[in-house]
């Protein structure tokens, strides 16, 4: 018996020493431990420093702070997992190849990620002091360095294990070709979505036209179509293509929203009644705070022409605001203030009707 367990004793040992891989098991036990220290360690360091650090910048009012600090939290969690690994592994006394390639793909991955989320910060930067680019076409852009971000670090990746991409690519290179002869709608509206951006056509949150096409408010320009939504609420999804072929008409940008009215008053108006009508319409319009009065925007009150039933008096004038309800506020005062004045001058409005004349013989 005492030989069983002497053999089983001197066995024992033996596959302590060997361990795995020929590394000894009391290196691999500290090696875990020192590994389990550094999670330790990413955990204090985001609930303490991650968190205040959260809560310091949420009282700044610069924006480039506030963005790196919540961009950063990622990465900088993820680099105690990487120099615990990398301590861990090297107490270890045997080097091993895929040890060398796991820390080298780890390393090259908190690279990557790194410069991936420093571009959201980077973004604020250049939307605050970038007049030349359009805040959606920098949008664009950032998103795309994003995705070549992350293409480029999966292949040094897969370059540290020895999957050669050149290969690949040159193989995807045939595919693409036949890819391309069906896909010319998606470059289409791809480099339609790039000019609409480059042109500054619209952007996000702007209320547009399209003859035939869409009406409505911008919510996101996409690399492939733009959605609209419309003003029923429904949401629209358009191919960029259409913004790019057909006019486009940007309402936001209206500098002033026009009133053009055609009053029509009977035939039996008098010519001093339609004088005192026109005079005083165009009085109230050029007192009233709601309408510019300027070399460049046209105020008429004229009479048009004679009609079949009326004679028509052409108003053009144009508002101070651009916002549509306070537009539609102010056209309803002026309607109710153009009613008043022709009942005060004791005129009519006209409408259509047919006057029919009965002749009698003998």
């Amino acid at each position: 018996m005492m030989n069983i367990l002497e053999n089983f004793k001197i066995l024992f040992l033996d596959v302590w020493k060997e361990g795995v891989s020929g590394v000894n098991i009391s290196e691999i036990i500290i090696a875990l431990a020192i590994f389990i220290f550094f999670l330790f360690l990413r955990g204090v360091f985001s609930k303490f420093v991650v968190k205040r650090l959260e809560k310091y910048v949420s009282k700044t009012t610069n924006k480039f702070d506030n963005s790196l600090v919540f961009s950063m939290e990622g990465p900088a969690k993820f680099f105690p997992i990487v120099l615990g690994f990398f301590v861990s592994t090297s107490y270890l006394s045997t080097e091993h190849d895929a040890i060398e390639l796991i820390n080298r793909s780890l390393i090259t991955i908190l690279i990557f990620w790194t410069f991936h989320q420093i571009i959201g910060p980077l973004s604020v930067v250049i939307k605050s002091v970038g007049g030349l680019l359009s805040r959606d076409l920098i949008n664009w852009i950032i998103k795309a360095i994003k995705v070549l971000i992350l293409i480029l670090g999966a292949a040094a990746v897969l370059e540290l294990w020895g999957i050669k991409i050149g290969p690949i690519i040159a193989g995807l290179g045939l595919f693409g070709v036949a890819v391309a002869l069906g896909a010319q709608d998606l470059f289409k509206n791809l480099i339609s979505g790039i000019l609409v951006l480059v042109e500054r056509r619209f952007q996000v949150g702007d209320w547009i036209y399209v003859e035939g096409v869409i009406e409505g408010t911008v919510e996101s320009i996409g690399f492939r179509s733009t959605v609209v939504r419309r003003f029923d609420k429904s949401q629209a999804t358009i191919p960029n293509f259409q913004f790019a072929e057909n006019a486009v008409i940007n309402n936001t940008q209206t500098t002033n929203r026009r009133i053009n009215w055609m009053i029509g008053l009977e035939y039996r108006t008098t010519s001093e009644q339609l004088n005192n009508i026109k005079n005083q319409i165009e009085e109230y319009i050029r007192n009233s705070d709601d309408f510019v009065k300027s070399e460049n925007t046209m105020l008429s009150v004229k009479i048009d022409q004679f009609a079949a039933s009326s004679i028509d008096i052409r108003l053009i004038c144009f508002t101070k605001t651009k916002q549509f309800q306070e537009w539609l506020n102010v056209k309803d005062t002026l309607a109710i203030e153009i009613k008043n004045i022709v009942e005060k001058n004791k005129a009519s409005f006209a409408f259509p009707s047919t006057s029919i004349y009965v002749e009698k013989n003998g």
